[in-house]
């Protein structure tokens, strides 16, 4: 391939691209090569944790007590990737001998040679998706309140250390490409079954052209499922939208498991459960396609602690208390940390689809994803508010299918769905279609959903006519959940969420989408 002058910065072989930097000239001559299919910016990607104080007050500890009850699988002989700011050996992330269950580690950061987590990020995602609790005692009053096995999801999953971001949590597109790549070169060797990205960035166009997107495609079809966090941008109403049409990229693939945040209000119980109100919603741009497709638990959750990293040094008071997990006050254990974000709920995920893959191998990502979604549960109310206490701001949050998705993950009820998609269907997120002259919207269902007359995931009814993928009108549709359309007028219509207006966005590095 014509170079014309850039400098090669990685090579990308698995989307037949590289990324390069370049000069404004050399970027002029790359544009206009007809042997380069489309030249891209090597953006940044960065952590979806949120450190703002609204949604903290409340501990979540992480694993199966409060995803689903106690389950008899544990995750043991899955790989899981975390792409993320990489992944300390931890005492959680060790086995039953001793033995790290951090199996490989590789860092695509050019600036931070090192194998350890300098930002934090990475370690607590690892222990919400596979800490064992080793360092933590349990449930032992104190003081009148019990102390925490701070657990993971699945606790005796392989970790792959996949380090993406730097010691300011920002990385690269580039970056997380050739990470994806390894990961499914890795996959047999580690029988690697879950890819977790808890970072993102703005989406910059259709998911069907965006490398970040299709690098996720390609992982799904390599037979990985791939966990997203959503973002933590439901709060954003800067362009008029209260928070929707801000799922960041690659959630807004229609393969990933796209995952937004629950605050679980620090209980056991679902009954007072409510939406975080930093959670991205959908739409996503561009596309419209229908996402999160779930929420979890993602609110001041505990996790591995990544002592001496940038946030631990930032956000000191963010590390928990001594007696929150340890019964005996003696001991000098700092070790876990608390952080919200759906940065937190994506590993949830990734743990309950680690569990999945344990108990049924022959498991496909899109089987995975359709029965986390189908058996997600839905009791929430229609809607509910969320008061910023140090400016009394508050934001209002509905319940509907572009907050909430199918609901919040069950995973019991999925290890106890046997049902199969029908043949020739995958579980593809679907879009959706807005009449600016009727104001409905339509649901297009594209290349299968259906689960059966009408029935898309759950009983609900869907806003306007169902679109079939023959184009038929099939009358008023069925989608996830029992919600209605509450507060949305303020987004049909806009450029943003529904036009053709493109956020601007640029770099000197390019990833090169044409042949080498």
């Amino acid at each position: 391939m014509n170079h014309h002058g850039g400098k090669p910065v990685r090579d990308l072989g698995m989307l037949n691209a590289h990324a390069m930097r370049v000069s404004a000239e050399e970027l002029a001559a790359l544009k206009a090569d007809p042997d380069v299919a489309s030249v891209n910016p090597d953006l940044p990607v960065m952590a979806t944790d949120f450190n703002d104080k609204l949604d903290y007050g409340w501990m979540v500890v992480t694993g199966i007590t409060r995803m689903s009850g106690t389950l008899p699988y544990t995750g043991a002989g899955v790989g899981v990737a975390v792409i993320d700011s990489g992944v300390d050996e931890a005492d959680d992330l060790r086995d039953d001998n001793g033995r790290t269950r951090v199996v490989y580690h590789q860092n695509f950061v050019s600036s931070d040679i090192t194998n350890r987590d300098t930002y934090g990020h990475g370690i607590h995602v690892a222990g919400i998706i596979g800490g064992n609790g080793d360092n933590s005692t349990g449930t032992t009053p104190i003081g009148g309140q019990f102390t925490y096995r701070v657990r993971g999801i699945a606790p005796d999953v392989t970790i792959l250390d996949l380090q993406v971001l730097n010691r300011w949590g920002v990385g690269s597109d580039s970056a997380v490409i050739a990470a994806i790549s390894r990961a499914i070169q890795l996959k047999s060797q580690y029988n690697i079954g879950v890819i977790n990205l808890s970072v993102g960035r703005p989406v910059q166009q259709s998911a069907s052209t965006d490398p970040l997107c299709q690098a996720v495609q390609q992982a799904w079809a390599a037979g990985i499922v791939v966990v997203v966090a959503a973002g933590n941008e439901g709060r954003n109403n800067s362009v008029n939208t209260n928070g929707y049409g801000t799922i960041t990229a690659p959630g807004n693939s229609p393969y990933a498991i796209t995952v937004g945040a629950i605050n679980t209000k620090g209980t056991l119980s679902r009954s007072n459960d409510v939406l975080a109100s930093y959670s991205s919603k959908g739409p996503t741009l561009y596309d419209h396609v229908v996402k999160p497709d779930i929420v979890a638990p993602g609110n001041g959750v505990l996790s591995i602690r990544g002592v001496g990293s940038t946030l631990d040094n930032t956000y000191e008071a963010n590390g928990v208390p001594l007696e929150a997990y340890s019964t005996n006050p003696s001991e000098q254990i700092w070790g876990y940390y608390q952080l919200s974000g759906t940065s937190m709920a994506a590993p949830m995920v990734s743990g309950a689809a680690a569990v999945m893959l344990q108990k049924d191998p022959t498991l496909t990502p899109d089987l995975v994803k359709a029965r986390l979604m189908k058996t997600a549960f839905q009791g929430f109310p229609g809607t509910s508010t969320a008061v910023d206490a140090a400016t009394g701001q508050s934001y209002l949050i509905n319940y509907d299918v572009f907050s909430l998705g199918a609901g919040m993950v069950d995973l019991q009820a999925a290890l106890n769905n046997y049902d199969m998609l029908p043949s020739g269907t995958t579980a593809q997120s679907p879009t959706v279609t807005y009449n600016s002259s009727t104001n409905k919207v339509s649901l297009v269902l594209g290349n299968g959903l259906v689960w059966g007359s009408g029935l898309v995931w759950g009983t609900g009814l869907v806003w306007g006519t169902l679109v079939m993928p023959d184009n038929s009108i099939t009358g008023t549709g069925l989608v996830w959940g029992t919600n209605t359309l509450q507060g949305f007028g303020v987004i049909w219509g806009t450029g943003l969420v529904w036009g053709s207006s493109t956020p601007s966005g640029e770099s000197t590095t390019v990833s090169l989408n044409g042949d080498q």
